[in-house]
């Protein structure tokens, strides 16, 4: 047996090991195929956008321009791969640390069932991940094994789905509902449901054409009530959007999960993306989806729109999601020029606002920042459950209750509270 390296063996034995093991699955959500931002100029959690027609990817990285083009020919390279070994990378820590923790006698029985139930959550996310981009994928929940597990069939995507959910109950089960100090960051009870509540809004879509949409969709909004009921964990409506991606707010109430970034140990790439590159270009679309400050789309007789001054009066999340001409950002007045590709480039996630920061307060240095990327938050929460229970019983005082409170941070009028099922639909999708 090796005495200069850890085996399988010999690595399973206190509790400092356990904890690095379950560390081990939670790096993985910084790997380029999930969430990216590793120093290695990836950000693959921002540049999804731009497989929308709501942003550009100029230099096809990781292929998402030639997905949003429909030119993706082949089953390999790019994202398609990335996010197939990765995800499954993370999928084979969380099995070998279900596997082996047992091993570490010395670990006390509640950090061993919290531990556990963190593992399935992040199972279960890659899981979700892994079938919302490739349908059936085989379900594996042993730990890795090249000799059984290389060339196994796919499981059928249904099995998939309630693996994951499967997972996520056990996990909400045994979580806290928060953490403090530096056990911040870690998967809560909140996320787990929060989750739940994703997959089944996901499962509900009419783009599945799957049988029993109304329970479905009743499944989706009583999964989001669960979070917005949640005694003790202190969730709600941040008072400012922007500053809700700052990093000084970071952790926040409205954070339900994130994926949690350091400089210098573990920095994001995601500066560098906003602020120098072509690869996340907001598109004229996206600027046009944005209503006005009266609470109207831009093509509506009474919505106040100038042409000829576009982004006055508009959706004050308009100014906190990305800059256009003539916006101040970094100190400096955005010319046309300064991103040339769409003339908009991103301000959300990036540790820049308005005011340029001084060189002695800026964690951006090789291409490096620390801003967390925020996977699960409240806002989400309250739309899920508008959305699902528009569509399982139609339009409720309870539903423009909670689309009240989004609107209200920002100071937008409320939506009708006499649309119908098909408008209100319309409004929570827009």
């Amino acid at each position: 047996m090796p005495h200069d390296r850890y085996t399988e063996e010999t690595f399973w034995q206190t509790p400092e090991a356990a904890n690095a093991g379950l560390m081990g699955c939670y790096s993985v959500l910084r790997n380029p195929g999930v969430f990216g931002g590793k120093s290695d100029n990836n950000a693959t959690a921002l540049w999804e956008e731009t497989m929308s027609p709501n942003a550009y990817n100029q230099t096809d990285a990781l292929s998402f321009n030639t997905i949003a083009r429909g030119a993706q020919m082949s089953s390999t390279g790019g994202i398609v791969t990335g996010r197939y070994s990765d995800c499954y990378s993370g999928i084979g820590r969380c099995n070998t640390f279900l596997a082996r923790v047992d091993n570490v006698t010395a670990l006390s029985e509640a950090d061993r069932t919290r531990m556990k139930a963190e593992a399935m959550f992040l199972r279960g996310l890659y899981y979700f991940m892994l079938e919302n981009y490739y349908g059936a994928v085989p379900l594996i929940l042993d730990p890795p094994d090249k000799t059984t597990q290389a060339d196994l069939p796919r499981t059928p995507r249904e099995e998939v789905v309630a693996q994951v959910l499967k997972d996520l109950d056990a996990a909400a089960a045994a979580l806290p509902v928060k953490y403090s100090g530096g056990n911040v960051g870690r998967a809560t009870q909140g996320a787990a449901l929060a989750l739940k509540a994703r997959v089944l809004l996901y499962e509900a879509s009419p783009l599945l054409n799957t049988a029993n949409s109304t329970a479905k969709w009743q499944a989706a909004a009583d999964a989001a009530k669960a979070v917005m009921t949640l005694a003790g964990s202190g969730y709600g409506i941040f008072n400012n959007y922007r500053k809700l991606f700052l990093q000084e707010n970071e952790n926040n109430k409205e954070v339900i999960f994130d994926v949690q970034y350091i400089f210098p140990q573990q920095g994001s790439s995601f500066d560098l993306i906003c602020t120098q590159y072509n690869t996340n270009a907001p598109l004229l679309d996206l600027a046009k989806s944005y209503y006005t400050d009266k609470g109207l789309p831009i093509t509506a007789p009474a919505s106040g729109y100038n042409p000829d001054s576009p982004y006055l009066h508009r959706d004050p999340r308009l100014y906190g999601t990305f800059t256009y001409p003539g916006d101040v950002y970094r100190g400096d007045t955005i010319k046309a020029s300064r991103f040339a590709i769409t003339g908009y480039g991103m301000k959300k996630f990036s540790l820049y606002d308005s005011i340029k920061r001084p060189s002695d307060q800026s964690d951006l240095q090789n291409g490096q920042s620390d801003i967390n990327f925020i996977v699960l938050r409240y806002a989400d929460i309250l739309m899920m459950y508008a959305e699902a229970q528009n569509e399982a019983t139609g339009p409720s005082g309870d539903i423009f209750d909670q689309l009240d409170k989004i609107r209200d941070r920002v100071g937008m009028p409320h939506i009708s509270r006499l649309l119908g099922k098909d408008a209100l639909r319309e409004e929570i999708q827009t």
